[in-house]
């Protein structure tokens, strides 16, 4: 499976993580400032991505992994957000390096009204940087 052409995405890649979920896990939303955009792929198992236009409200959501193998590039204005759907592996590529004294992350609650009937889940398992407030 090819998960990135260079060439083919409207800014360089600058930094790729890893992450591992158990099924029930919400991480987001979060968005950057600075414009850092993000390219998701998941390598085992199935993830939902919930993407939200802070603007205008609207929103979308697809569901990739298994079944569905596709990368999806989401730039970095919107707020993005994944629910493990499955026990997964997911990787995604990023286009600016993380700085731990200046982080460019902010957030909107995963339960927000524009985007909580996206999740599969009304009990999600969150991080404490994601609950909502």
């Amino acid at each position: 499976m090819e998960l990135m052409r260079s060439s083919n995405l409207p800014k360089p890649v600058k930094q790729s993580n890893l992450v591992f979920s158990r099924q029930g896990v919400i991480r987001g939303l979060h968005y950057h400032e600075r414009g850092q955009s993000d390219l998701f792929a998941c390598l085992s198992g199935m993830v939902r991505i919930v993407v939200l236009d802070r603007e205008s409200g609207e929103h979308y959501t697809e569901d990739i992994g298994e079944g569905n193998q596709v990368a999806l590039y989401v730039p970095g204005h919107y707020a993005h957000g994944f629910e493990a759907l499955t026990d997964l592996l997911f990787c995604y590529h990023v286009t600016a390096e993380y700085d731990p004294d200046d982080p460019d992350e902010h957030g909107v609650p995963w339960d927000d009204p524009r985007v909580r009937d996206l999740w599969s889940t009304e009990t999600p398992i969150l991080s404490a940087r994601d609950t909502s407030s």
